[in-house]
């Protein structure tokens, strides 16, 4: 079955619902200017420490950070204890080696935000030094800045140029649900899948919704099928 990470992790509940349901990682979203989801640095900290001692190394316990130095990036993963770290924004340069110098087993995604065609070059530079490509529909470029939990679709035919020009592995992310996961795969054969707003439920604090949760595992199953 495509590997999976479900995003926007609220509770210890939410980390073991979605392990159990076969997750290859979760995401914890610090603090953000906007997007669903994020939590502030305490509650992070106390989600990823009890994710990492719960699951181990079977589960990318994932921070995900708007910071763009190298060490404050480094100082965020330090602070919150998590195994892996998502960067939302294009970081400075040495951040990777000074995370890879100080934390050497912490699993590094790079998101890459598909605006438009100039994204394949950015995945080709970071993809040598990050274990993971992550392909969201966030607008770094706009006047008020998104990176991610829009709930929106990029353009996927830029996101399969992605796949094939990058040899590290790649997830698919923004405007996924249970509905278009099995489309999601056909069309940009990613390694794995990331989902946030389509499985919640905003009007009740972003919860994980079970049911939800159950169909889209059921779909991505369907797809490798």
């Amino acid at each position: 079955m495509t590997p999976f990470k479900i995003c926007c992790m609220q509770s210890e509940a939410e980390i073991d619902m979605a392990a159990a349901a076969g997750a290859f990682a979760v995401g914890i979203v610090g603090p953000m200017p906007n997007g669903a989801g994020f939590l502030d640095d305490e509650t992070a900290a106390r989600l990823a420490r009890y994710g990492v001692k719960r699951h181990g190394d079977k589960l990318w316990v994932t921070l995900l950070t708007k910071r763009t130095g190298a060490e404050d990036i480094a100082d965020h993963v330090a602070a919150i204890g998590a195994n892996a770290v998502q960067i939302v924004a294009r970081p400075e340069e040495g951040a990777y080696a000074r995370l890879r110098t100080r934390f050497p087993s912490l699993k590094i995604l790079q998101v890459v935000h598909v605006e438009d065609a100039r994204a394949v070059d950015e995945a080709r530079s970071a993809a040598p030094h990050v274990d993971a490509v992550l392909l969201d529909s966030g607008r770094p470029s706009a006047a008020t800045p998104t990176f991610g939990g829009t709930g929106d679709r990029h353009d996927w035919s830029i996101s399969r140029r992605i796949v094939e020009a990058v040899d590290k592995p790649v997830f698919l992310a923004g405007g996924l649900n249970p509905q278009n996961a099995v489309e999601a795969i056909a069309a940009v054969r990613p390694f794995g899948l990331d989902i946030c707003s389509g499985l919640r439920d905003r009007a009740n604090g972003d919860a994980l919704m079970p049911d939800r949760l159950t169909k889209f595992v059921a779909a991505l199953a369907s797809a490798n099928q």
